[in-house]
C-alpha cells in the first residue's frame, strides 16, 4: 500500500504508553531551529533547553494539557525510570505557545542513554 508503519507504534510508545489514537490537532515543537517530527531523534545536547511548543487550533474557548515522558527512561534496555515525566503544562489555550499555560512541572531535558 506504501504506508509507513507509524513510528509510535514501532517503538511501542503505542500499545504500552499510549492507546492507539488518531492525530487530529496540529502540533509544531520546535528545539532552537529543529522542529520535532513523528520517529525522529534529537541528541541530548540538542534538548537540552525547553522546546518552543504551538497548538494549531483556533477555538477560544479550548484550553490543553502539554505532557513530556520519556517511555523507557534512561535508555530502552535498562528503563529503571520507565515514563519519566520531563515537563508538564496545563491550561493552554489554543494557537498559543505552551509558555501560555500553567507550569505544572518545568521542563527538565532528557537523560543522555547509554
Amino acid at each position: 500500500s506504501g504506508s509507513r508503519p507509524n513510528p509510535l507504534a514501532v517503538g511501542r510508545v503505542i500499545g504500552d504508553v499510549l492507546d492507539p489514537f488518531e492525530s487530529t490537532i496540529p502540533l509544531l515543537v520546535t528545539y532552537g531551529n529543529r522542529t520535532v517530527t513523528n520517529g525522529g531523534e534529537l541528541k541530548p545536547s540538542q534538548v537540552a533547553n525547553q522546546p518552543q511548543v504551538i497548538i494549531g487550533v483556533n477555538d477560544p474557548t479550548a484550553l490543553y494539557t502539554l505532557v513530556l515522558v520519556d517511555p523507557d527512561a534512561p535508555s530502552p534496555s535498562y528503563p529503571s525510570f520507565r515514563e519519566y515525566l520531563h515537563w508538564m503544562v496545563t491550561d493552554i489555550p489554543a494557537t498559543n505557545a505552551a509558555s501560555f499555560g500553567m507550569y505544572v512541572i518545568t521542563y527538565f531535558h532528557p537523560f543522555h542513554r547509554t
